[in-house]
Parts: C-alpha cells; structure tokens; sequence
C-alpha cells in the first residue's frame, strides 16, 4: 500500500498575508540598515572633525612653545650683554610686556580652534 503524500494546501488569503508581512519586514530591516550606515557615517566624519582639530590645536601648541623658548632664548642673550643693572631692568620689563601680549594672543587662538573643533565635531558650521 502506497502513502500519499501529505498535501497542504495554503489557502490564497494566508498566502498573501505571509508575503506582505515578509515584505513589510524587509522593507523595515532595510530601513534600519540604512539608517545604521547614516549614523555610522555621520560618526566618522565627526571623529575625523575632532581628529583633525586636535591635531591643529597640538601643532599650534607646539609651535607656541617653540616660538616662547627661542624668545627665552634672546632674553637670555641680551641679559647676558647687559652693561648694567638699568640696562637689565629694561631688557627684562620689555620682554615680560612683550611676552604677556604674545601669550595672550596664543591662548586667543588655541580657544579659537579648541572652539572651531568642538562646533566642527559636533556638526555646527564654523564662524
């Protein structure tokens, strides 16, 4: 004796409604794959931004410290070749003025871009 084989029929209806909830979830799982890679992306380029930032605020700090040491450097020389204590006075009083214009411009531009990199990296346009 033969056994039939078991026939299921699926009815049109259900047929349908597994298609369309299939559909609809790829249609989700595609949304939200797409919405992964936007936020991914997005995430890169603010990373790059920062990365960016503090690599300009690091050589801009290197750069200062460069520029303040041979000041130093000069003040040294010229205390050196001093012929008196007057003559001290001045060359020391002149550099500290000069000096204290010159660090507060530098701490101005390292705000500067420590503020540019943070609106960068946080996705506002610069000013």
């Amino acid at each position: 004796m033969t056994q039939k084989p078991f026939d299921f029929a699926v009815p049109p209806e259900m047929r349908a409604l597994a298609e369309k909830s299939v559909e609809q979830a790829r249609k989700a799982f595609d949304g939200f794959v797409s919405a992964a890679g936007q936020a991914a992306s997005t995430f890169e380029q603010k990373a790059n931004a920062a990365r960016a930032g503090a690599q300009d605020v690091t050589q801009k700090a290197m750069s200062f410290a460069e520029q303040n040491v041979a000041s130093s450097f000069d003040l040294a020389q010229k205390l050196m070749t001093a012929k008196d204590i007057n003559e001290v006075v001045q060359v020391h009083s002149e550099y500290v003025r000069k000096q204290m214009d010159i660090l507060a411009e530098q701490a101005r531009e390292l705000g500067q871009t420590a503020t540019r990199m943070g609106a960068e990296s946080a996705g506002a346009k610069p000013r």
